[in-house]
């Protein structure tokens, strides 16, 4: 049995900040954890338009516990609103663009699991440590 608290995560190196400012992931379980998908608390504030990501290498499903944002497939330019107890689940490794319209806190879960340091790189992918490619 594991029990994670929010208020340790940042000492235990587990608050990944977005290089460009798009978010905050507090990130509970990890691959290290053994349970064989990521657990985050994902924060995206206000007014952020900038956003473009990718998850090529994972599959990631968002519920949403507050806030008020615009989803944006960008595969085919539909657009979804995302408010509170919404789940958005990108199951196809779609392209897309979240647009919030106030802060939005979303419950994240990711398959395969995350290592931990993953930032997005220029083309929206999760890379870990040195990586480039986003393989």
């Amino acid at each position: 049995m594991m029990i994670i608290k929010l208020e340790e995560l940042k000492e235990k190196k587990r608050v990944v900040n977005c290089p460009f400012g798009d978010f905050v992931s507090n990130r509970f379980l990890l691959e290290q954890d053994g349970m064989g998908f990521t657990f985050t608390k994902t924060i995206i504030p206000k007014n952020n338009k900038t956003n473009f990501w990718h998850y090529k290498n994972h599959l990631e499903a968002c519920y949403c516990i507050s806030g008020n944002a615009t989803l944006i497939n960008l595969e085919n330019d539909e657009k979804h609103k995302i408010t509170k107890d919404v789940l958005y689940v990108l199951n196809n490794n779609e392209k897309h663009r979240l647009i919030t319209h106030e802060d939005t806190v979303l419950l994240c879960v990711f398959n395969p699991p995350l290592k931990g340091n993953e930032v997005h790189n220029k083309d929206g992918v999760y890379v870990s440590g040195g990586e480039k490619n986003g393989k």
